[in-house]
């Protein structure tokens, strides 16, 4: 099927279901076992969607930990002991308020459900009736409306797997709901062995699960994700200045890579709302096609964390400041549990945040018989950087050179891509759909004096430049931005 068959009628379409049909027509993000009919939640990231998830997770990386003196990585096993989610709470207090409708049989959160008020007559159907009736919850299934519901029962977040080849209740582990908790029982093996002093960071990347109950808007809520966090350690005084800080550290590092700041903001927790080891904590929130919702958790998690480690491990975490004056001998050196700052991201939802922000359509102008998808991808974050495309695909002399090419964008680290299949227009459309911020054509002048066009995804702008200086342009403009 053409491209031009496989767009047609979309222009119609919900700007998420845009994205989930460009994802898929173009290898961002596939729905997982496909071919056995997909499991609920899960996806699978292609060729293109790979490289996207890769690129925001190295550019949060290089900008937290390599370009910072007060911030490290770990990278921590994914299985802990039971006894880690046991002293922070996550196996007591990690769960949702389960409901099943009777009506339709739907299963839901009911702190997620439409809230209507107590005593106010609703109307729903069932079995092919209409059925009026009072609600007395506060809330009704979201999904036909009934006040038909289950009692509300508590269901734990976590998965829950054995530990080697017994199932036994002493095999019972989990899989990582977050990515923190290690951060917090190696504070002491990290701090010692790198000689830290407060304020520091220590910063990890990985998978965690949530066996959530309502799983929506595509990759934005799944039970298997990736995280960026960061937890950073300071003095207890200092911590609200930290806050602050790191609120606005994170809202502008999606600025910097990209993200319209009309599109931004951040808000900050009501005290009903705030978790119960926060004393703060912002939002960064994204205007998402369902409206504002959660992008990154930026909180103040006081020494709670290592205060209840500490307590269940029987093991000090507790820092020593050897110039602080301790209050009850009045002589330097004081141990004290440091405040923490953590800085929370998913790495999944922010690749689906750039997507959405990256998106446009252009329609048909003079001079274009057909307008055009384009994601204009920061150059940073764009899966493909280049492209290399020979003008005429029999000519060897041309696919030569242009393979030539490719392999001297590979040996300089730059990610670039052949194609000499369809006509040239048709191979500018896939890479601005796939976000690709460059395109050389290899074409007949090259020949005579080896030089190639270089054509801008942003507004198609054309230019001739020399091939020996292609690498340096490309680099230079995709680093551009960094220094902005």
């Amino acid at each position: 099927m053409s491209d031009k068959k496989k767009k047609r009628g979309t222009e119609d379409l919900p700007l998420l279901q845009k994205i989930v049909a460009l994802c898929k027509r173009r290898g961002f993000v596939f729905p997982s076992s496909e071919i056995y009919g997909g499991l609920r939640s899960a996806y699978d990231y292609g060729p293109l969607g790979v490289e996207l998830k890769r690129n925001v997770m190295a550019e949060w990386w290089r900008s937290t930990v390599h370009e910072r003196e007060d911030v490290v990585g770990i990278d921590a096993s994914i299985i802990m002991s039971p006894r880690v989610w046991e002293a922070s709470g996550h196996v007591g207090g990690f769960s949702d308020p389960l409901v099943d409708c009777k009506t339709c049989k739907a299963r839901f959160r009911a702190d997620k459900a439409p809230a209507v008020a107590p005593g106010t007559e609703v109307t729903y159907r069932s079995q092919g009736k209409t059925i009026k009736g009072i609600a007395t919850r506060g809330y009704v299934c979201p999904e036909c409306g009934s006040i038909d519901l289950s009692e509300e029962r508590a269901f734990n977040l976590m998965f829950k797997t054995h530990y080697g080849p017994i199932e036994s209740d002493d095999a019972i582990v989990y899989l990582r709901p977050e990515t923190a908790q290690a951060m917090f029982v190696n504070f002491l093996n990290v701090q010692q062995t790198y000689r830290l002093r407060l304020p520091f960071g220590i910063a990890q990347q990985g998978k965690s699960f949530r066996n959530e109950i309502t799983v929506e808007h595509f990759i934005f809520r799944s039970c298997e994700f990736e995280q960026m966090e960061m937890e950073f350690f300071c003095e207890p005084e200092t911590s609200d200045t930290w806050l602050e800080y790191w609120r606005t550290e994170r809202l502008n590092w999606y600025i910097n890579l990209g993200c319209r700041e009309e599109n931004l903001r951040t808000r900050p927790h009501e005290k009903d709302e705030l978790a119960h080891y926060s004393k703060a904590c912002y939002d960064i929130e994204y205007r998402y096609p369902w409206g504002w919702d959660e992008l990154e958790g930026v909180a103040n998690r006081t020494d709670y964390d290592l205060g209840r480690h500490q307590a269940a491990s029987g093991k000090k975490l507790a820092y020593f400041d050897p110039q602080k004056i301790n209050p009850e001998t009045g002589k330097p050196g004081l141990r004290f549990l440091p405040h923490v700052i953590e800085p929370a991201a998913g790495a999944t939802r922010a690749v689906l945040m750039f997507l959405l922000d990256a998106y446009d359509e252009e329609p048909p102008s003079e001079g274009r018989k057909d307008g055009r998808v384009v994601l204009r991808l920061d150059p940073r974050l764009a899966p493909i950087k280049v492209a290399v495309l020979p003008l005429v695909k029999k000519d060897t002399e041309l696919t030569g050179k242009a393979r030539d090419i490719v392999k001297t964008f590979w040996s300089s680290s730059i990610n670039a891509f052949y194609d000499e299949k369809d006509a040239i227009g048709r191979r500018y459309a896939r890479q601005d759909e796939a976000g690709t911020p460059f395109c050389l054509t290899v074409d007949g002048q090259t020949k005579t004096d080896d030089t190639v066009t270089i054509r801008y995804r942003d507004d198609m702008r054309q230019e001739r430049i020399k091939v020996a200086e292609a690498v340096e342009i490309v680099k230079e403009k995709v680093t551009a931005s960094r220094r902005s």
